[in-house]
């Protein structure tokens, strides 16, 4: 009868775990600030293979000559997306999440003018080293870490990020 018990237990505590997390991120995939969705394939786990999909802001500030030196600010949208896999103990809130995506820029600009290669483009490759801190049955989420950015033309340039978010469970949602 134990035995039935303990099984019972570990098949709700299945249920409850929260795997799917709404985030805002300062830095990053999404340049100066970006709104994501992350999830895994499975529904049901917080560990393993997954995606994420976002929408960001940015802006880009440049100096043209034309008689005299002037700034020209320009504030572009942009949309990171990836495939990532988080490494963990099943029920640790601490993971750690490794990753690589897209992010498309609806308009064609140069992200970072120092590199030599660097040339307008719609699309900058970005690779995610996250330290993250998701409770196992929901709630506030914390992510942390290093994500370079390669460029237009190719180059790779150092950038971190920070997030915070919600973790949440929406099969769970949907049971009850």
């Amino acid at each position: 009868m134990a035995i039935v018990i303990l099984n019972q237990s570990s098949a709700a505590q299945e249920d409850n775990v929260a795997g799917e997390l709404f985030f805002v991120e300062l830095g990053g995939p999404g340049a100066i600030i970006s709104l994501n969705f992350d999830s895994r394939f499975n529904s049901n786990e917080r560990l393993g293979l997954g995606y994420r999909l976002g929408a960001g802001l940015g802006y880009k500030e440049q100096r043209k000559y034309y008689g005299a030196y002037s700034d020209v600010t320009r504030t572009y949208f942009s949309i990171p997306a990836g495939l990532n896999y988080v490494f963990g103990k099943p029920y640790s809130k601490k993971t750690f999440e490794v990753g690589a995506g897209v992010t498309f820029l609806p308009r064609k600009i140069p992200l970072f003018y120092h590199g030599k290669n660097e040339k307008p483009g719609n699309f900058i490759g970005t690779l995610i080293f996250m330290y993250r801190v998701m409770p196992v049955n929901g709630g506030f989420s914390f992510r942390v870490g290093f994500t370079p950015i390669i460029g237009t033309g190719g180059d790779m340039y150092p950038m971190m990020a920070i997030s915070f978010g919600n973790t949440y469970n929406s099969e769970s949602k949907n049971r009850k």
